[in-house]
């Protein structure tokens, strides 16, 4: 019977993985329509980017990290007219490309946290979510986890939003509503929304969703948070309305604002977007399944994913900001956007198929430029990006030619569960991460990440000239071969060739510096600190 059950799902995965669109044929249908929705004319573009960007871009936005000299020389030595399409479909196959995206996810979802001890579930969140993309879980499925999710933080990734806020009812809804949907309605949590047409009642009407999720510490695991669910008990009321209890209690109450002593009205559950409803006394598995599978059906959920991704990786979204809809915008290119998301619910809400078909636009595969002025057309140009901590810490240990863990202070992956660790990639992450649904123009450089750089001891030391490090194993190779060292070091970093110009300047410096390996270790502190290392064009 179980297997009875559960066939029509698998039966559904596989009807929408084979109708999956071509990611070919629709990236060139959003070439065509981004044109015409904005106007752009060939020449008014910038053109397309080389092989060697490509490579370097394509693996930072896949696997979050940077390509191999070697892999560099034989993407840029191929002459088979497919190979970025190759290496693209080669990318989204590897174990990192889930670990990169559930690393994004975890910035975007912890980022967000209402306080430090949510970073409890940050290992498992990573873990899992790696886990659920590389073994192809469509984003539908995964949102639904995150939705209706129990257990511990700790042990269960899919408890992070609801661990993430606390567990209380109108913040959980309001996360939900911004991760999965792109819409701000807790704007109209305390009043009518200011700009758009959510009212205050639908706001509390999505919240009543969740008043039976509680969150508090695991018995007998002081290091834990459990998330629980409030079916059998009615816990008393705490002094307000307000749903801050850590045990839940069986349903929403929505204040009156000029009669805050008072608990307020009960309110029904109802979606917002829908009406879908769930009476009173529904229990919590169900409440929020219905929601889970109302919320991934609307065309809000695909619309927010893709336009979230195009703007990760184009540089700017349909939408901007990334998690502010709304149906009062309008997109930059509306019937793009459509496209974009009506292609991706075919294909059955499948985050491979979604990056395969926006890295085979011409929109990605073109030269980046600074952030286009207000105005201009939009899309003319990728937008550099500055990387987050985990992309940054990867291309500094791959250039380096570092392992992770043989770094001091990293312990084994069990460790990692706890918070407040120290070890080099959360050093690297304090530092260098930020938020990814904030504009990337508001992301600085600030001097904790000059710091992070400088303290840690084995990458320090991994820069000099000695046995057994990358420019001590380069002298060796090349004899003392400034050109040839000088070649090698810029494709460890920046993944290119140097420039005749750059060349020149580096040889001019080995003759002032008079040794080559110390004019080399020079060369590769100042490479590892350029812009161009530490963003992805």
């Amino acid at each position: 019977m179980r297997f009875l059950a559960i066939f029509p799902l698998f039966a559904a995965a596989a009807t929408a993985t084979l109708a999956a669109p071509s990611p070919s044929r629709v990236a060139r249908q959003i070439d065509r329509l981004i044109a015409e929705d904005v106007g752009l004319s060939p020449g008014e573009s910038a053109p397309r980017v080389g092989d060697a960007a490509f490579l370097r871009r394509a693996s930072l936005d896949l696997i979050g990290a940077i390509p191999s000299p070697g892999e560099v020389r034989d993407f840029v030595n191929d002459d088979a007219a497919d190979k970025r399409t190759r290496i693209v479909d080669d990318l989204v196959h590897r174990t990192e490309f889930g670990v990169a995206q559930a690393r994004y996810w975890r910035d975007v979802i912890l980022s967000r946290r209402l306080e430090d001890r949510a970073l409890l579930v940050s290992a498992a969140l990573e873990s899992d979510l790696a886990e659920w993309i590389n073994a192809g879980e469509s984003w539908s499925v995964i949102a639904e986890r995150f939705i209706t999710a129990t257990g511990s933080a700790r042990e269960d990734g899919a408890t992070a939003i609801l661990v993430a806020q606390d567990g209380r009812t109108e913040e959980i809804a309001a996360e939900v509503s911004r991760v999965f949907l792109g819409v701000q309605i807790q704007c109209a949590q305390c009043h009518d929304h200011p700009w758009d047409s959510w009212k205050r009642e639908q706001f509390h009407e999505l919240a009543a969703f969740f008043p039976r999720v509680g969150v508090r510490p695991q018995r007998g695991r002081p290091i834990d948070l459990v998330v629980n669910v409030a079916d059998r008990r009615d816990f008393p009321l705490l002094r307000t309305g307000a749903n801050l209890n850590r045990r839940g209690r069986p349903e929403h109450y929505m204040q009156d604002p000029e009669r805050p002593e008072e608990v307020g009205a009960r309110i029904e559950p109802r979606f917002f977007l829908t009406g879908m409803e769930a009476p009173l006394g529904t229990r919590d598995a169900e409440r929020r399944g219905r929601l889970a599978e109302e919320l991934t059906a609307s065309e809000w959920f695909s619309t927010a994913l893709v336009n979230r991704y195009w703007a990760e990786l184009i540089g700017e979204g349909f939408y901007e900001p990334v998690d502010d809809l709304g149906p009062g915008r309008k997109p930059s290119a509306p019937r793009a956007a459509e496209r974009l998301a009506t292609a991706f619910t075919d294909s059955g809400h499948d985050l491979r198929w979604l990056h395969r078909t926006i890295l085979a636009t011409d929109a990605y595969q073109r030269e980046s430029r600074p952030r286009r002025a207000p105005g201009a057309k939009p899309f003319a140009a990728n937008v550099a990006q500055p990387l987050r901590g985990d992309q940054l810490f990867d291309a500094t240990l791959a250039a380096l030619g570092v392992d992770e863990r043989r770094l001091r202070g990293l312990g084994g992956a069990r460790q990692g569960r706890g918070y407040g660790l120290a070890t080099p990639r959360l050093l690297f992450n304090s530092a260098f991460g930020y938020d990814p649904s904030e504009p990337r123009d508001t992301v600085q450089a600030t001097i904790p990440q000059a710091l992070a750089r400088m303290n840690t001891p084995q990458l320090n030391l991994a820069v000099r000239a000695l046995p057994g490090a990358v420019v001590g194993g380069l002298s060796l190779r090349h004899a003392d071969d400034a050109s040839a060292i000088a070649r090698e070091l810029y494709l460890r970093t920046l993944s290119r060739e140097p420039t005749g110009e750059e060349l020149a300047v580096v040889l001019d410096h080995v003759d002032g510096e008079g040794v080559v390996a110390s004019a080399m270790e020079d060369l590769f502190w100042a490479l590892l600190n350029t812009a161009e290392f530490s963003h992805r064009r």
